[in-house]
């Protein structure tokens, strides 16, 4: 490789490792491969692609939605840099006509999605994108990457709301969740779906969400004396104070936080929590909950973590376990019961003409989409409808209108507003959805206007394929 070929290479290395997300790069081979064939057969007309998942786990009554912000963005600040176009060309797998559509591509195309928060069910569209089909099958790969992964930890985080409603919820994932940009977008979607905030710092800055800290069991053994660790940290950093207290005997340093607390008073520092991180949480809850109210300090709160999901969380609220909040980690960020959600983006209308899927098992329906939800006289869910987008149907519209001709038609909700959303579809979820339970039928019904075009499809297929 001659020394300019080095240099760009190192220059779109350089881009790749400061934000792989904001690479057009950022997309599976078979996308390329898939623009060069469409570009070489003239099939540049205008496509519909939908983003859907296609079943409920087990155990799982909905979905939340949410990564949108984060696909407009995306679509938004799409194109091929100097040195990404230089790299593809370098690597002579694509013909120079691809090379001149992707040096001149910019989204310019419609998208029509579900708010962020909104709860949803199997088969329903997020997402609709409209563009030219070489483009809409390129956006595919990232669309997915973000829309799955967010909507998957929303859902999750969701569940854990649901289970500990009066109880205070902080992300503590990071360190293991799978990457960084997966940390933040993790502490981003749990806001969303009600958490209070997160130990990840950069969620402050670029998203504006509340972050907690406490202390490591490092701390505590770095000290000869664990009431001199208690005090040096509560002395440096006097806000909001939470002590671990299990690094040697969990009991033992309920007490002498209570010892210690009416010192710090004095001087204006309130301990606001004790921390538990081992043991059986619930027991020693109750133990340290005697401890501090016996020794005058009813107002300190007791916080756990260490491993927990929401099953945990379900039964101590079951055991009136006296713990007030919740540090949530890997269980979260990773999705650790369910791991991916089987979702896709596929075709659905391509030069005016609506396409389907027929894979077994993988079937999809036909055209544009509406999802129509109505809810009964105590403003719960009472039913979904998937219809054709141009249909009229009863109740809210739930996929609206995002961007048109590559721009947003509004500002995008605030990131509060999308909580306070987020909060009424889970309120508004009904009984059985909110369990850890099998036997939640979603209620979603497919309208007749869409079975009749997927015959009619069917039918036309049939009589093209003799």
């Amino acid at each position: 490789m001659n020394t300019a070929g080095q240099a760009g290479l190192d220059v779109l290395r350089s881009e790749l490792s400061v934000g792989a997300g904001d690479s057009a790069l950022l997309t599976d081979l078979y996308q390329l491969n898939m623009m060069q064939a469409y570009l070489e057969a003239g099939m540049t007309e205008t496509a519909v692609f939908e983003f859907f998942v296609r079943k409920l786990p087990l155990q799982r009554g909905f979905f939340m939605a949410a990564g949108l912000a984060q696909v407009v963005a995306y679509l938004r600040q799409l194109r091929f840099s100097a040195a990404a176009l230089q790299w593809l060309r370098d690597s002579q797998r694509f013909g120079s006509d691809l090379l001149a559509y992707l040096e001149a591509l910019r989204f310019a195309g419609d998208v029509h999605a579900m708010p962020e928060g909104t709860v949803f069910f199997p088969d329903e569209p997020i997402i609709r994108v409209t563009a030219p089909l070489p483009v809409a099958q390129l956006v595919e790969t990232r669309i997915i990457n973000l829309l799955h992964f967010e909507s998957l930890i929303a859902s999750k985080a969701a569940r854990m709301v649901l289970a500990a409603p009066d109880r205070l919820l902080i992300d503590f994932g990071l360190r293991r969740a799978h990457g960084v940009e997966a940390g933040l977008l993790a502490a981003r979607a749990s806001y969303i779906a009600g958490f209070a905030g997160t130990a990840t710092v950069p969620a402050d800055p670029l998203y504006g969400i509340p972050i907690f800290g406490t202390m490591a069991h490092s701390f505590i053994q770095a000290h000869r004396d664990e009431a001199k660790a208690f005090e040096d940290f509560a002395r440096a950093r006097p806000e909001g104070v939470v002590l671990l207290i299990d690094t040697y005997d969990t009991e033992e340093g309920a007490r002498k936080v209570a010892a210690l607390a009416p010192r710090l008073a004095a001087d204006g520092i309130a301990v606001r929590a004790v921390r538990l991180d081992s043991g059986d949480l619930a027991d020693h809850a109750r133990k340290v909950r005697g401890i501090l109210d016996a020794g005058g300090c009813p107002d300190i709160q007791i916080f756990a973590s260490g491993g927990l999901d929401e099953r945990d969380l379900i039964a101590f609220a079951e055991a009136d376990a006296p713990i007030d909040g919740y540090g949530i980690g890997t269980s979260l960020t990773t999705s650790s019961d369910v791991a991916a959600l089987d979702c896709a983006y596929k075709l659905e209308e391509y030069a005016g003409t609506p396409r389907r899927k027929k894979s077994e098992g993988k079937a999809t329906w036909p055209g544009r989409k509406q999802v129509y939800r109505t809810v009964d006289g105590d403003g719960r869910i009472a039913g979904d409808v998937l219809a054709l987008d141009d249909e009229a149907g009863e109740g809210t519209a739930l996929v609206r209108p995002i961007m048109r001709d590559g721009e947003p038609v509004m500002l995008l909700p605030s990131l509060e507003d999308i909580r306070a959303h987020a909060a009424r579809n889970l309120a508004a979820l009904p009984d059985a959805h909110r369990q850890l339970a099998d036997d939640a039928a979603y209620p979603v019904t497919v309208s007749r206007a869409l079975r009749d075009m997927a015959d009619r499809f069917d039918r036309a297929q049939a009589t093209a394929d003799r």
